[in-house]
């Protein structure tokens, strides 16, 4: 499998898409729009009936035009790179860095698109494609995009690695409406990868990250927690949400810690499973948790590096002083 790296030496867990499946899409989306261009032609020539032979190929040239090519550019950019040929197939057109593509993307990749496979009716782009080593047809090249599959097996998704504990359900109240889908992709890479990174590049990349994440939500990052474990709280306390919603929508309900000892009612789950060096080797399984067996803390005497070795295990991250 080919990776992307983005300038910043990180690598990402993406799959470029091959010929096979990018041709799949074209053609899903090429029956849409012939079939929009052929209904929208019907129309404009029923509608301009009336006018000269001038002004109808300039009716034409202008319906050619929107349809199967501001189509496509259009549908694109809206759609951050997912038409419906490539929703069909599961894929989705990125930048070079792994980002969301922009209008200028999608305006090369249109362009582009008229010739290698309008004009010589796709022959150019599988050529292109063929010869790449990731499948990207001339408009990739010079748009700087490549298309990749979304839909990867399970088993290949890196786990992200857990917060410490002193950081669980800190976040509880933050609102993460208005997190792009983009920022908890990147979030995502770096908190699975951030052991392969170098120690600066990786110490800049977190502080990035971080500064962006605390603009989506509206609140600073918290004094004293290190960027690392800000990201991976705030990416455990989302996945917590979306269990509880999954959990809810499925008529079963996700008790909040400490609902079931105040209630009486099934005691919280926890997530088991061992933890090897901060990175889980698969995904955490939920059971309920002992109520009657309390979990014995380091005592009060212990020296600090006792406390703080036996608070991060299996986290990787280190609390503040």
């Amino acid at each position: 499998m080919d990776e992307l790296v983005t300038g910043d030496a990180v690598v990402l867990g993406l799959q470029p898409a091959r010929l096979p499946s990018r041709a799949l899409a074209i053609a899903i989306d090429l029956a849409v729009l012939l079939t929009t261009f052929v209904l929208v032609s019907v129309g404009l020539a029923v509608a301009s009936v009336t006018l000269d032979e001038a002004a109808t190929a300039a009716v034409a040239v202008a319906t050619f035009l929107l349809v199967l090519v501001g189509g496509p550019i259009a549908v694109e950019t809206l759609s951050h790179g997912r038409s419906l040929g490539k929703m069909a197939c599961g894929l989705r057109v990125v930048r070079d860095d792994g980002g969301p593509i922009r209008f200028r993307h999608s305006l090369v990749r249109g362009a582009m698109g008229v010739v290698e496979i309008l004009g010589t009716f796709g022959a150019v782009a599988c050529v292109s494609s063929l010869v790449s080593a990731r499948g990207r047809r001339l408009g990739d090249v010079f748009a700087g995009t490549v298309v990749i599959r979304e839909r990867v097996p399970a088993g290949r998704a890196a786990a992200v690695p857990p917060p410490p504990p002193w950081l669980v359900g800190r976040f509880a109240q933050l609102d993460l409406s208005a997190v792009p889908d983009g920022l908890w992709l990147a979030i995502r890479q770096y908190l699975t990868r951030m052991r392969e990174l170098d120690a600066e590049v990786g110490r800049a990349m977190a502080e990035r990250l971080s500064s962006d994440l605390a603009a989506g939500t509206g609140t600073p990052v918290p004094q004293g927690v290190p960027a690392p474990a800000y990201l991976a709280a705030v990416v455990n306390e989302r996945q917590a949400r979306d269990v509880r919603r999954v959990a809810a929508a499925a008529g079963r309900g996700a008790p909040t810690p400490g609902s079931a000892a105040a209630s009486g009612g099934t005691p919280p789950v926890q997530r088991t499973g061992a933890v090897p060096a901060g990175f889980p080797a698969g995904p955490a399984t939920l059971a309920p948790a002992a109520p009657a067996t309390p979990v014995a803390g380091p005592p009060a005497h212990a020296p600090r590096a006792t406390r703080d070795s036996s608070a991060t295990a299996g986290t990787g991250f280190v609390p503040p002083a």
